[in-house]
């Protein structure tokens, strides 16, 4: 008979011996994110059926208008991470300042902290467009026992014990990795359990996708137009596909899959880029150097920034190795 492909929290107690410091909570706190995730999944994919799409009428720290969706995926991951008591603290993107979680005991005894984007690429929600979840997990700095504060948060991407996505898209995937690979599992919606669907998840060393919101042009640094052209040159095995669809989870998702580049950077509207350090580039950057790719701000490597502060937002280039490689060569003549 042929073997099932294994369930989540069958590869999870498999896995535990690979957590480092982790007496069981860090496989804790993946078991949490999937239960939100599928809560999450259920009110996404009802999202044209009831009014949960549209925005709130608030804006989040950020200045941008809140997505009903938005704020209900966010109470719905901190909630769930809140009542298993197995973190010490939780920032995400919705929320102007971190989450610091004491636990029934009052102690602080719980030794990590979670940073999230609970819903990416939420306007794309009405017009039936993948959405996606990011999640960054560290070991806090902090003593145990005392409050949380903002240095267990304000660490480099190198410090990361795990990070993952969650898809929600024709089929629901949670993608994660706690530094030892990427694997993706796919959601059965009929029993509501997540199988492993796509093992050890790797980049191709080249691709020919390049995605970037091509719109902006005029306002791209001089570097980032002229790998454009070298993109749409052409020559060899140029040019390469343009695809872009505004929703940084799947972009990347299938860039992973396909082979491709993620550029989101500076421009004269956006100064310093417009995704955020912690909770977008620096998960998405761990999982792509576990899958063998490159993330980095166009000079250096996203994961050894080291940030000043919660909300902070970085350029961001990502994916096939050889292709961010290419594109740091351009951005190098103009420094």
């Amino acid at each position: 008979m042929e073997e099932r492909n294994k369930t989540l929290g069958e590869f999870i107690i498999e896995k535990q011996e690979e957590f480092k410091y982790s007496s069981g909570e860090l496989s804790r706190i993946i078991n949490s994110i999937r239960l939100a995730a599928k809560v999450v999944n259920y009110k996404v994919n009802k999202a044209g059926l009831v009014d949960i799409v549209g925005a709130a009428g608030d804006q989040n720290i950020q200045g941008e208008d809140q997505q009903k969706l938005d704020v209900y995926a966010n109470d719905v991951f901190i909630q769930t991470l809140i009542n298993r008591e197995i973190v010490c603290g939780i920032a995400s993107e919705e929320n102007d300042d971190f989450i610091t979680v004491a636990g029934s005991d009052k102690t602080h005894s719980n030794k990590y902290v979670v940073l999230m984007d609970p819903l990416d690429g939420s306007s794309n929600i009405d017009v039936n467009v993948s959405v996606g979840t990011i999640f960054s997990v560290y070991r806090r700095v902090t003593p145990v026992g005392t409050p949380v504060t903002s240095a267990d948060f304000l660490q480099p991407g190198t410090q990361q014990v795990a990070a993952g996505y969650v898809i929600y898209g024709t089929s629901t995937m949670l993608v994660y990795t706690t530094g030892h690979g990427v694997n993706g599992f796919t959601l059965n919606p009929a029993i509501g359990t997540f199988y492993l669907s796509h093992p050890n998840m790797q980049f191709s060393k080249d691709g020919n996708i390049y995605s970037i919101n091509e719109g902006n042009y005029v306002h791209f640094p001089q570097g980032v137009k002229d790998y454009l052209k070298y993109c749409q040159l052409e020559e060899g095995d140029r040019p390469y596909t343009s695809r872009y669809i505004g929703s940084l989870v799947s972009d990347i998702h299938r860039n992973m899959i396909k082979g491709g580049i993620y550029i989101y950077p500076t421009s004269s509207k956006s100064p310093n880029g417009k995704l955020r350090l912690l909770y977008e580039c620096n998960p998405m950057a761990f999982i792509t150097e576990q899958a063998g790719g490159k993330a980095s701000d166009g000079f250096g490597r996203i994961m050894e920034i080291s940030p000043t502060e919660l909300h902070q937002r970085v350029p961001f280039f990502c994916g096939s190795y050889n292709m961010v490689e290419k594109a740091e060569e351009f951005m190098a003549k103009y420094v």
